[in-house]
């Protein structure tokens, strides 16, 4: 058998064969179902019809004796109960005719004859009596027409009760023989239906064993060797024994492998030849970058150097500021005077501390000190110091702490810095800026999302450029030329911090895809596991014990 279509036909052929069969089996026990129902049911009919002819044989006796006793009374007392006796007869005659119609069948014409010899006797008593008490109707003499009906009515009732009685046993005896009929006939399907279902399985079995168990075999031999190509066995191949559908599939599967192992030998002589050009061209970097890093070195240095400078005479300012508000207390009280010079020169303070951040981050010597902190306070705090610049500037800087605080273990100051960088940046790169939005919400359970959110023009470079150290997005038409203020290192720094927390950052457009959206999202703390474990953390991220 070349072709698997002529398989699954001829499975398809058996199968309908099968329930072809089946139906048919079921229509014909159907059918001698019905015709023995019919049976007992006509027979119960005819049952039903004698005994209604009895009670109106009985009537008709008693409208006799009732002509006879009263002469003066009504007659068609009579004559009602006659036509009574006769529907009675036309209607047990009637239903004997639909029981056993004319046939060549011997049994059904036997079984009218039967019936008809007992049908005509009860006929010729009702016209009998009838005749009987017209001739006693007559008599003058009342004790002769009473002696005359009793015999009358003795000879009607022997006349009618032995048919009857052998009518109505017949009729029982045709329900009794319906009902043993059905119940053998339930026995042999109960059989038939075994057999049947056996008889079936057999043959799903032989075909199951013949067509289907083959071709599934077939198809799992096609299943392993797919897998093993998958794997980088390209040297499997499979056995093509037929030319059916399967056995192209398996001849195909093999030159598909044959192809790939010609291109696998191709691209490891182009992946040699790739390795020894980009080791050259390594060469040709090193040397480049080496000269680069020295003139970067210099740059770095001189950033660290005019940080820590500025640094030194801020901290003497504010240990100066401290001394003169203790010594104010005594007389006036020029608290809130010095209260501002300290929290100006704090801010300085924390804008020099960025900028040697920066330079160290430069310089590769940046630590993170990460402990649980209240996201909210950073916020608010990061909010409050560029809350002046968002003045200056005519923007509405609002803080959207959201349902709840969260905590995360993190470095407080370089968490701060990120989210005053992007504030900055938002201020400083988007044209027609009116509103910022810094938000703050829980995502998940586990995590701490902070949004910061603006409706300029949103961003007009790639993703991939704004992350680029020192690379400027382009400015929107018409925008302001940014003050110097700038590094161009905000979003790339910013990914970096956001990173050692173990976090990810995103950018994308503001609501309705108006502005310019940035996403940190940063691991909420794990009270559970952290127990204490807050510290500093490496260049690389992780946690060391904080020093004695």
């Amino acid at each position: 058998m070349r072709s698997l279509k002529a398989r699954f036909a001829i499975l398809f052929a058996g199968s309908a064969l099968l329930v072809l069969l089946a139906a048919a089996a079921v229509l014909a026990s159907i059918g001698v179902a019905e015709r023995t129902v019919d049976r007992t049911l006509a027979a119960q009919g005819r049952l039903e019809l004698l005994a209604e002819l009895s009670g109106r044989l009985t009537q008709f006796g008693l409208a006799a004796v009732e002509t006879v006793g009263n002469p003066d009374g009504q007659p068609e007392a009579m004559a009602i109960a006659r036509v009574n006796v006769d529907k009675a007869l036309t209607a047990v005659d009637e239903a004997m005719a639909r029981s056993f119609p004319p046939s060549d069948d011997p049994s059904d014409r036997m079984q009218y004859a039967m019936r008809s010899r007992p049908m005509s006797q009860l006929r010729g008593a009702r016209v009998v009596l009838d005749r009987q008490v017209s001739l006693i109707s007559r008599q003058t003499e009342p004790d002769k027409r009473q002696d005359s009906i009793k015999g009358a009515l003795n000879g009607f009732g022997a006349m009618t009760g032995q048919p009857l009685s052998f009518l109505i046993e017949a009729e029982r005896r045709s329900m009794t023989r319906g009902s043993d009929e059905a119940r053998e006939l339930s026995s042999r399907l109960r059989v038939a239906a075994v057999a049947a279902v056996a008889l079936a399985l057999a043959l799903l079995v032989i075909l199951y064993r013949m067509l289907t168990r083959p071709i599934l075999a077939r198809i799992d031999e096609v299943r392993l060797a797919a897998s093993a190509i998958g794997r980088g066995a390209l040297d499997t191949r499979l056995p093509v024994q037929t030319r059916d559908e399967l056995g192209l599939l398996m001849a195909n599967v093999n030159r598909m492998a044959a192809r790939l192992s010609r291109r696998e030998d191709h691209l490891a002589a182009d992946r040699a030849a790739l390795e020894s050009t980009v080791a050259a061209r390594t060469a040709d970097l090193r040397a480049a970058n080496a000269r680069l890093e020295a003139a970067d070195l210099s740059r770095r240095r001189f950033f660290a150097d005019v940080s820590h400078e500025l640094r030194t005479p801020l901290t003497v300012i504010l240990g100066e500021c401290d001394i003169a508000m203790r010594g104010a207390a005594r007389a006036m009280d020029p608290a809130p005077a010095f209260a501002t010079i300290r929290k100006r020169a704090q801010r300085l303070k924390r804008r020099v501390e960025d900028l040697l951040r920066v330079a160290r981050s430069e310089s590769g010597e940046i630590e993170l000190d990460r402990r649980p902190v209240g996201v909210a306070a950073v916020l608010a705090e990061a909010v409050d110091t560029m809350g002046s610049e968002a003045a200056r500037r005519r923007v509405a800087l609002a803080l959207v702490p959201g349902s709840e605080d969260v905590e995360c273990l993190a470095d407080r100051e370089w968490l701060r810095q990120t989210v005053e960088s992007l504030i900055d940046n938002a201020f400083r790169h988007a044209t027609g800026l009116s509103s910022v939005e810094v938000a703050l919400e829980r995502v998940g359970g586990a995590t701490a999302r902070i949004t910061i959110r603006d409706d300029g023009p949103g961003f007009g470079a790639p993703e991939a450029d704004l992350m680029e150290r020192f690379r400027r997005g382009p400015r929107a038409p018409g925008a302001p030329a940014p003050d110097e203020t700038g590094f161009g290192i905000g979003l790339a720094l910013a990914r970096w911090i956001v990173e050692q927390h173990g976090g990810a950052i995103g950018l994308g457009a503001g609501e309705g895809g108006r502005g310019a959206c940035v996403r940190l999202d940063i691991p909420a703390c794990d009270h559970a596991w952290m127990g204490g474990a807050s510290g500093h953390t490496d260049a690389g991220g992780n946690l060391r014990e904080p020093a004695a």
